[in-house]
């Protein structure tokens, strides 16, 4: 496509905007509590976390919690004190070392613990934190967090977690932060006898207590972030399946109001397992198969809680019965439980050690709807798909968020991050390639977590191009590169990236009208445009693959 002499741009800038580039991280205050909440400080990384029993008691009449956590660690240093985290409207009644008490002191959000003698490096132990208290309600879930209390059409509780950014201490004491996952838990959540809880992993008992309540315990096999931990109380109806994926049987749970019961049948079966085979082929085996697979009605719209994905989307297609492409494609199948599904690879399986590079998360995810289209409908309703989705950038701050202060950077982290890295696969310019590196991901990187520096060198490296000033073009800055191509009368045609990094180097597709794509890989200095007989009236950048800005003239 051509504009003579004017900028091609998929975004809403203004010429002040593009005259200049934006700056690395917006200028914000933080303060000590959000160093607390988000920094790596040696309270912090003395410990590193193996079990969590979560014990708690929900009423739902009262919207309070009461319980405990017994946190089970290794020492990664010698230390005697070490922090842990719970809002601060919530009350620790106790920490226990040894069955004793030891002292404890608060600041904002965060619990410091006093032990009675020096914790040897290497040593395993244990101690246990009693609680109870009132926790943050959630006014609009998921984007905000806290508990929900809502009702059923029966007037029954409907009660369920939801804290991804906020943090699972606004309901339970936690070493709350990505970068140290616990290994594998035990979820015990009491309910009133009557009312049924589900949470991650398996269910393994249900205990009658005989005072009016009944335990729910859920054992997690495999590790897991701590905003993943869920609970999901209500008047639940339970039908299951199995998928024969490519690590062999994997069973399907799915737990719904009854009067969802029957449309439930239908609609999960449409869904669940294409969506399954999708993922499975474009990026590795589900990584829980151990732990299962679930989908939980939920009163909010949806949440990627690790092996046990909250649906709200009203057995609608699309998202709410839209799509959110534009392009028709997102139409067909139900938005929530492809993308919080597709987070069971990346937010779950491979988890940001900061908020910061939450772009790991949902640039991925964001992504895997239009691999999910291409999977079911071919890759050109891929690319639209992928297309479509610039409708919903903004470009009004970097997807990047500023590190140690549990910061995440702009929601462009969605829509953009996939355009990213469908340029990325545009780049590599081999389907298969590029589908064995978006595998090797979920196995390089297993139950484990990283830093976007990480996920970067690994697809340079895989794709044999350093791929480290494109990613730190779109993550880091709001302006999108211009690619510039200049015609004379008496010289030969060039081009150059005006962009915010020095030194960027995307490779692009150029054409002359009606001919065939070639890569051309201009840098920031002028050079020569390659492409014979090119005009100011022929010249055709693709910018349905690139999002770009593209000054013909």
């Amino acid at each position: 496509m051509l504009l003579k002499k004017a900028l091609l741009l998929a975004a809403l800038w203004g010429p002040a905007q593009l005259a200049s580039a934006q700056l690395m991280q917006p200028k914000l205050a933080f303060t000590r509590a959000d160093t607390l909440r988000g920094g790596q400080p040696a309270a912090r990384t003395c410990y590193d976390i193996k079990y969590y029993h979560l014990d708690v008691r929900l009423d739902p009449a009262k919207q309070s919690v009461s319980g405990s956590n017994l946190f089970r660690f290794a020492a990664t240093q010698d230390f005697t004190r070490l922090q842990f985290d719970l809002f601060a409207n919530l009350a620790v009644d106790k920490v226990l070392y040894h069955r004793q008490s030891v002292p404890f002191k608060r600041e904002a959000n965060a619990v410091f613990v006093t032990f009675p003698q020096a914790i040897k490096k290497g040593a395993q132990d244990e101690f246990t934190v009693q609680y109870s208290g009132q926790p943050t309600v959630a006014k609009k879930a998921p984007w905000d967090g806290g508990l929900v209390f809502a009702k059923d059409a029966q007037g029954a509780p409907w009660v369920a977690s939801a804290c991804q950014g906020v943090g699972a201490s606004i309901w339970w004491p936690t070493k709350d932060q990505q970068a140290d996952e616990v290994d594998s838990m035990l979820i015990s959540i009491s309910v009133p006898t009557g009312l049924q809880d589900v949470s991650n992993g398996r269910l393994r008992r249900v205990t009658d207590l005989k005072d009016g309540y009944t335990r729910f315990d859920w054992a997690v096999r495999n590790p897991i972030n701590n905003y993943d931990v869920a609970l999901n109380v209500g008047h639940f109806a339970h039908f299951s399946d199995v998928y024969q994926g490519e690590k062999g049987p994997l069973t399907l749970d799915y737990w719904v109001l009854p009067a969802n019961l029957a449309k439930a049948k239908t609609h999960f079966a449409a869904n669940v397992k294409p969506m399954l085979k999708s993922m499975e082929h474009w990026f590795g085996p589900y990584p829980f198969y151990e732990d299962g697979y679930k989908l939980v009605d939920a009163p909010h719209l949806g949440m990627e809680h690790q092996s046990a994905v909250a649906y709200g989307n009203k057995y609608l297609n699309g998202y709410l019965g839209a799509d959110r492409s534009g392009s028709g494609w997102g139409a067909t199948w139900d938005f929530i439980i492809i993308h919080e599904s597709g987070h069971e690879w990346f937010g779950n399986n491979i988890t940001s050690q900061d908020i910061a590079d939450m772009w790991v998360h949902e640039g991925f995810t964001c992504y895997s709807e239009a691999l999910f289209v291409e999977s079911q409908f071919g890759k050109p309703a891929g690319q639209a798909y992928v297309h479509g989705q610039r409708q919903n950038i903004r470009n009004e701050a970097p997807i990047l968020g500023p590190y140690g202060v549990n910061k995440e950077g702009s929601g462009d982290m969605y829509d953009k991050g996939s355009n990213l890295l469908n340029m990325v696969r545009t780049v590599v310019n081999d389907d298969e390639k590029w589908r064995q590196m978006l595998r090797g991901l979920s196995k390089t990187f297993y139950h484990q977590t990283v830093t976007g520096d990480q996920v970067i060198a690994y697809l340079s490296k895989e794709s044999g191009r350093d791929l480290s000033k494109i990613f730190a073009q779109y993550l880091q800055f709001s302006t999108l590169p211009i690619l510039e191509i200049r015609f004379s009368k008496t010289q030969p045609p060039t081009c150059r990236w005006q962009a915010s990094v020095p030194g960027f180097d995307l490779p692009v597709r150029v054409r002359t009208k009606g001919g065939e794509y070639r890569f051309l890989t201009p840098t920031t200095k002028w050079d020569i445009l390659a492409l014979p007989g090119a005009t100011l009236e022929n010249v055709e950048v693709d910018t349905f693959n690139y999002y770009i800005g593209v000054l013909v003239e």
